[in-house]
């Protein structure tokens, strides 16, 4: 069952809109801009996360709708022995630039996000013991009960002063 189901009907169906408007009539773009503003604060009031595909193709500016040749320029380039796909917002004037390596997947894509795969790796690791990396529980709470940590430092001129008002307090002869 997915969680607030009527909100991502709701983000959908703005999206659609807004695509519909603009391929009616490209001079719709107020209108359009209406839908993408209003989807997003939908997302952003309920704390939804959108398809990276969706937040993509939406200026984050001024909240246009990124269609090629309508109200935005795409252009591939070369930086860095990487191939960029740069997208220039035409209403604000807006660039973003993604990486075009088809090999990249997004940690979205990935199998380790999921959360299925998170629970199932964490239920793995309960049997076994704790890596020498890791001090265990138990031997911290042994060490706190013994005064075997260690006290933080404070500063070095507070530590001076201190040091100072005792001096002061036994006098000269230090007795």
């Amino acid at each position: 069952m997915i969680k607030d189901k009527e909100a991502f009907q709701r983000l959908s169906f703005l999206y659609q809109a807004a695509h519909c408007v603009l391929a009616q009539n490209p001079e719709n773009q107020e209108l359009a801009r209406f839908y993408c503003h209003t989807q997003n604060s939908i997302s952003r009031r309920l704390v939804l996360r959108q398809d990276p595909s969706v937040k993509r193709t939406i200026c984050k500016s001024c909240f246009s709708l990124l269609v090629p040749g309508v109200n935005s320029t795409v252009r591939q380039r070369r930086r860095r022995n990487q191939r960029w796909t740069v997208v220039r917002c035409l209403t604000c004037g807006l660039t973003k630039r993604f990486l075009s390596n088809p090999d990249y997947k997004l940690w979205s894509e990935q199998p380790e996000a999921l959360l299925e795969n998170q629970t199932l790796a964490s239920e793995g690791t309960k049997g076994q013991t704790p890596s020498p990396m890791q001090p265990s529980l138990k031997a911290s709470a042994t060490e706190k009960a013994a005064g075997l940590t260690a006290k933080p430092r404070g500063h070095p001129a507070s530590e001076e002063a201190a040091v100072g008002t005792e001096s002061r307090e036994k006098g000269p002869s230090g007795k």
